[in-house]
């Protein structure tokens, strides 16, 4: 199943996408609206939902602004350094446990929105990743048993004000500047892509150029790892958000370097999930 938050005259909508992009769909004033996507992660009514929204009107995209896919997560967990060859890249060692860092709902923008570069930075990056949506709650989840709690995926630009991440030994402020994370389009359930989203290439680009290109198949640790790992010492709860890493190719490591601008066009790709696309704008 795929899902697509939208809103349209000011109302909050939600569509299911069937197989040739077609969406239908419900606004929270039909009387048969199943919530957003939040709720209906949190009370595992993914399927009854999908089969409600199919009784819906079809949605025209061009009448409709897509949203955010979650918007109230109780928490988004982002790992960096999940990729040998952007720890590598980054001057830094491959973790032998994940690195982990919070970003804050408040700071996303969704598909076709603005990213913000602040005017107190030039160093605005990007950073494609997939995103895994809890769906189980759990904690000291055994590896095994990992991906029966992940209900889907989505895209995840993790804009990054690099000259304020890397201050000091925590990133948190560098990470959470308002407006400059993206997440979206669509929300694509596990059972739609292949077990722990294993195999699917990720593509970044910048004003059409290729910046990253790579695969999940390179993730030092998979989504199975990273969800058994985070549960060690705290429960995961449906709609908590893991946003699994980036590849190389990121602006700070390049040479000359090379950062996001007001007027530029970043787009993130990921096979068989979708493409995440926003433009840059100034504060």
């Amino acid at each position: 199943m795929r899902f697509v938050a939208f809103t349209r005259n000011g109302k909050r909508g939600l569509a299911i996408e069937d197989a040739d992009g077609a969406l239908r769909g419900l606004t929270e004033d039909d009387v048969a609206w199943p919530g957003d996507l939040d709720d209906i992660v949190r009370r595992d009514g993914l399927a009854e939902a999908a089969d409600v929204l199919k009784s819906g009107g079809a949605i025209n995209r061009s009448d409709i602004n897509v949203a955010l896919p979650f918007r109230r997560a109780g928490k988004v967990l982002c790992v960096g350094l999940n990729y040998a060859d952007h720890a590598a890249e980054s001057n830094m060692e491959a973790p032998s446990f994940p690195t982990v860092f919070v970003r804050f709902n408040a700071n996303f923008v969704p598909h076709g929105g603005s990213l913000v570069k602040p005017d107190v930075s030039d160093d605005f990056d990007y950073e494609g990743e997939v995103v895994a949506v809890i769906g189980k709650a759990g904690r000291a989840i055994a590896r095994e048993n990992a991906l029966d709690h992940v209900a889907g995926y989505s895209i995840f630009n993790d804009g990054s004000i690099r000259d304020f991440q890397l201050r000091t030994n925590q990133w948190t402020i560098g990470k959470n500047f308002d407006n400059t994370g993206a997440l979206g389009p669509c929300f694509v359930t596990a059972d739609e892509l292949p077990a722990g989203v294993a195999g699917l290439r990720l593509t970044t680009r910048l004003n059409g150029e290729v910046m990253q290109d790579a695969t999940t198949d390179d993730l030092i640790f998979p989504v199975a790892d990273l969800v058994s790992h985070l549960s060690v010492g705290m429960t995961l709860e449906p709609g908590d958000l893991i946003a699994t890493g980036t590849p190389s190719g990121v602006g700070a490591a390049r040479d000359p370097q090379v950062f996001m601008k007001p007027g530029d066009v970043c787009e993130i790709e990921v096979e068989q999930i979708g493409r995440l696309r926003n433009q840059v704008v100034a504060a």
